[in-house]
Formats: C-alpha cells, structure tokens, sequence
C-alpha cells in the first residue's frame, strides 16, 4: 500500500486542473485538508462576503469529493500545526500544496517544510510569479512591460484532467463541519442578495466560463458600461480556484477579437498583482511611495465630519448617484462593476481625501472576489500610491463619467429612488433640482473636492 498523501487546500477548490491533487492521487490515497486559520492573516483573515463564498464553495467540492467515496478534512487553527497533526494520525509524510504567494501562506509553506515533505505546484497564475523577467532577471515593477513580456511566453501550462481515480486513506481523521465553523449570516441574514446573484463552486465556474465565451467579443467596449454589465464576472471563481487561470485562457486563446485581446490584459494583470506583493509583501498596508505617508487625509477616526462621509460612502449616500450605484451593489451583491469600482474609489480617495486604505478594508470585507494581491494594487493604482499607479492628479468626475458610460438603468437599479428620473436627470438630480426627499444631497461638489484634493498634494510635494 502507498503512503497516505495529504493535500493541502487553500484557494484552489476545484478538481480539475489541481496539480497538488492529480499529482498527490497519483502517489497514493489521498486526505484533502482545508484549515481555517484566521490568525495567521491577522487583519486579512476572510471578511463577510468571502466566508459566505467559501462555505458555498467547500461545500460543493466536498460533494464532488463525496462522488469519488472521498472527503475533504476541515480543521480550525494553525494550518502547519493542523497538517502536522492529520499527518501523524494518518500516516503520511507528504504535503502537496498549490503555491501561494500571501506573505502568511509563504511564511507557512516555510515552516511546513521544516516539518514535513512539502510538495509545491505551480496552479493559480498563468505563469508562475518569477518566472517574468528582466533582460537582467529582475522582476518587472511596471504593468505594460510585464505584460509584453508574459505574451512572449504565453500559453501557459496544459490543463491537468480530474484525477482518474481518488484512494481513500484506511481511517479518516476526524473532521469539523461547516456548521462549526458558522461561516453564514444569520442574524441579520445579508446575503439574500447574495444568493440571488451568484452560483457558487467548481460547476458554476464552468458555467459561466462557457456563458462568457460567447461574450468576451464585445468586451473591449462593453466593459465600460455598467447597466449592459458584459463582464465575465469570474473573478471569485478564479480567486477561490474554483477555476484556474490557465482553464480560462486554453478556452478563449482561440478567438481573435479585440475583446479578448483586451479581456487577456486583465488576466495578466492578475498574474502583475501577483509578482507585486511577492517584492513587497506590505503592499496592502503601506504606500509603496513613502512620500505619501506626509499626505494630510481627513482621518475618519480623528475627524467627526470625515468619519461620517466614511460611513455615508460604504452606505450609498454620498449623492453621486453612479457611487451610490456601485456601493449599493457592493453590499448587496458583494461584487462591484470593474469602471464604477474605479469611480467609488477615487470618489474616496480624492473628493473625500480619505485614506485608500479605509476603502481597501471595506472591500476586503464586503466583496465575494476580494484577493489580497488585486485589492491592494488596484487600490494604490488609483491613489497614485503604487509602484505603477495613476496620477494623483488625474480625479475621476463621476458625474460626468456616469453620463459618458450611460450608467442611468444601473442606477435605477440600485438606487431605487431615482428611478422614475429621466436619462438626462438621473446623473446628477441634485443640479436639475429634482433630488427625492429620500436622497441624500452631495457630501461636498465635485470642484471643491478636486481642489481640496490638488491643494493637499501641492503642500505634499511642497514639504
């Protein structure tokens, strides 16, 4: 009888294209483990949203686990500490694992393999974090050479098959349930609108990964526009690893639009993310440019007025209905449409001077897809904070964005009180004199926000 071989799952819950799992089958039995180790993340353990998408997503594994006369061990605790201990009641010597690149996962994986045989494989990028480099085999800081580069080497890896055959362990060790875990809202229960909107697990990855094939054509210019919504919305699919990357471009790599070629950006950028918090693994905590740690923000902790725009932004009431819009779907779908996450943040960021890092946190807890390389870099992206960023200077103008990209159905739909309003007054109702009762006014103009915004960079730059 071959060794029992221990899988270790994190945030690659799906059975097909899951080297640890179709290497490790191939070793000998197999005991999946999925240990919910809060501590080791400290103040990036799984928010809200993420923990419902992970009971939903563990659960449809386990099930497709249950078909093979398998199962998946849950743990609670220290994951290296959990793993050491199923190893010994079963009799196994190897880890295999998926590479992660967190700071904590990569500090675990280290002293996993101080105590075990740890196998690591290479599964959720289209290529492996260093494998994109320099003519002098430095890692890439900037997006647009990192991508040209990733092209060049481009396909990634073949998809592996579900494994044939999963052999069971002669004992199973003890397991927690779900249900010891109480992932889910009860009191009160918030995720109605969750459930409504998503599919969760390895199938409904699939799914929609076949749904967007016949759409990522149109998706160049489609993806602006928030109430035609033609975006693939695989993005908690891909960071649960309920699908991988290299899944999703072997069944698109064959169209030839500009939709895709742009849609294959996105997919590298992920992978760009990535590469970023490998050289510097604080980057959702700190400016990557230390300048900005001089910025005057408006602290929300010290500064009442600014500790209630803080609240009326992760609310939906700051009077910009395109915000609202998008803060609105946020909370009640845990996922925000790409262009109005770049409006909402930069909505906080400059015309409410507030940190990035007070909106990196409300995203970390409230959305379904929040992933600790892509938040942190899209966040620093838009405050001008980052290795590669935009401007500070550069201020999105909602109102005007909200009209350009003809947001006016996604507004009615989640801000139900301006919906009898007309195309050309749902943008901006406050100035056309018919703002409802019910809706807030403006927390501050869109001018004397932009210029309170370039007065606190201009004594920035003049310290």
């Amino acid at each position: 009888m071959s060794d029992v071989q221990l899988v270790w799952l994190r945030r690659d819950l799906r059975m097909a294209d899951n080297p640890a799992l179709y290497h490790a089958a191939q070793q000998g039995p197999v005991v999946a483990v999925y240990v919910l180790d809060d501590d080791c993340a400290k103040d990036h353990a799984y928010g809200g949203a993420s923990r419902w998408w992970l009971h939903h997503s563990l659960d449809s594994l386990s099930r497709s686990f249950g078909k093979r006369s398998a199962r998946i061990i849950l743990r609670r605790g220290d994951a290296v500490d959990q793993l050491c201990r199923i190893a010994k009641e079963v009799g196994a010597n190897t880890v295999h694992a998926n590479r992660h690149y967190e700071p904590w996962w990569r500090k675990a994986q280290g002293e996993l393999k101080e105590r075990l045989e740890l196998k690591l494989h290479d599964a959720n990028c289209l290529l492996p974090p260093g494998a994109v480099t320099t003519g002098a085999g430095d890692p890439y800081k900037i997006y647009t050479p990192f991508s040209k580069a990733t092209l060049q080497q481009l396909p990634p890896r073949d998809v592996l098959p579900e494994p044939e055959v999963l052999s069971s362990p002669d004992n199973w060790p003890a397991s927690d349930t779900l249900e010891d875990w109480n992932p889910l809202p009860r009191h009160p229960d918030w995720a109605e609108g969750m459930r409504d909107f998503w599919r969760v697990g390895e199938d409904a990855a699939q799914e929609r990964l076949q749904w967007w094939a016949d759409c990522v054509d149109d998706y160049d210019e489609a993806r602006n526009l928030p109430s035609l919504d033609r975006t693939a919305r695989l993005s908690p699919h891909l960071h649960f690893g309920e699908i991988s990357a290299a899944q999703v471009w072997h069944a698109l790599s064959g169209k030839g639009s500009q939709g895709w070629c742009t849609f294959q950006k996105e997919l590298i950028w992920r992978d760009y993310a990535q590469n970023v918090i490998c050289q510097f693994p604080d980057y959702a905590i700190e400016n990557h440019r230390s300048d900005f740690d001089l910025l005057q923000w408006r602290d929300p902790a010290s500064d009442e007025p600014a500790g209630r725009e803080l609240k009326a932004w992760q609310q939906g009431r700051t009077g910009y209905p395109i915000v609202d819009a998008g803060m609105r779907q946020l909370w009640q779908t845990g996922w925000m449409h790409n262009r109005v996450r770049m409006i909402a943040a930069s909505f906080l960021i400059k015309h409410l001077l507030i940190d990035w890092r007070h909106g990196e946190r409300w995203f970390w807890d409230t959305l379904v897809d929040a992933d600790y390389a892509s938040n942190a870099v899209n966040w620093q992206w838009v405050a001008g904070t980052g290795v590669d960023s935009n401007m500070f200077v550069r201020i999105m103008a909602p109102l005007s964005q909200s009209e350009k990209f003809d947001a006016a159905g996604y507004i009615r739909t989640y801000v139900p009180e301006l919906a009898h309003l007309d195309e050309a007054r749902i943008h901006d109702p406050e100035v056309h004199g018919c703002k409802p009762q019910d809706y807030p006014a403006k927390l501050i103009g869109h001018r004397e926000g932009r210029e309170r915004a370039l007065a606190a960079y201009r004594e920035l730059k003049a310290r």
